[in-house]
């Protein structure tokens, strides 16, 4: 008994999920998640706000960046959507008009969640590294941890780990530091660790 290959996933596919659910295709295959916690969305809000001031803006820092929260990534066949990605401003000009981007950014961030940090960690990472993305950040918000990672004659490499309230310099941001728990949801308690998501 011969099987049918299952087919590859089309942008119909993600048009159809709905709208509370983020679709993906990576190597062919859909892969649906739902939007972000309210956790998940301080750490990325902050860390946005935080390199946006100096880098996107100018303010305290070099600028000369653009970033867009969860923008719809087109590299390729693969349709990804980081939480956060940066692209240098020579590089988005002239800036696009559709609702997708197929420049590939210089700089993302994955901040991690039970339904997505496989997929972030392997397939997107593969991706990310064909593509030429010289950076990639990992932010966990439950283990308040954040990796950073190169891209060196074309394999990753961990550049620097930083945790709780450690002041981060970072790859490709060096010229600022800021203290990473600014990213972290702080408890009734002042305590910024909780153990669930």
């Amino acid at each position: 008994m011969l099987h049918q290959k299952p087919r590859p996933a089309t942008y119909a596919d993600i048009e159809a999920l709905p709208p509370h659910v983020v679709g993906e295709i990576v190597f062919g295959v859909l892969h649906a998640h739902p939007r972000p916690t309210p956790r998940h969305g301080i750490a990325a809000g902050e860390l946005n706000a935080e390199i946006s001031a100096p880098f996107g803006r100018g303010r305290g820092g070099p600028g000369g960046w653009r970033f867009i929260p969860e923008p719809e990534l087109h590299l390729g066949a693969h349709i990804v959507v980081p939480d956060i990605a940066g692209w240098k401003r020579e590089r988005l000009t002239p800036f696009p008009t559709t609702a997708f981007i197929e420049t590939p950014p210089d700089w993302l961030c994955e901040v991690l969640s039970p339904s997505t940090t496989k997929i972030d960690r392997t397939d997107k990472l593969t991706i990310y590294a064909q593509f030429g993305v010289k950076h990639c950040w990992y932010v966990d918000p439950i283990a308040l941890t954040l990796e950073v990672f190169a891209l060196v004659g074309g394999k990753w490499q961990l550049a620097a780990t930083f945790s709780d309230s450690d002041p981060v310099t970072a790859p490709p941001f060096e010229v600022h530091t800021f203290p990473l728990d600014v990213l972290w949801v702080q408890a009734a308690t002042g305590s910024s660790n909780e153990n669930s998501e």
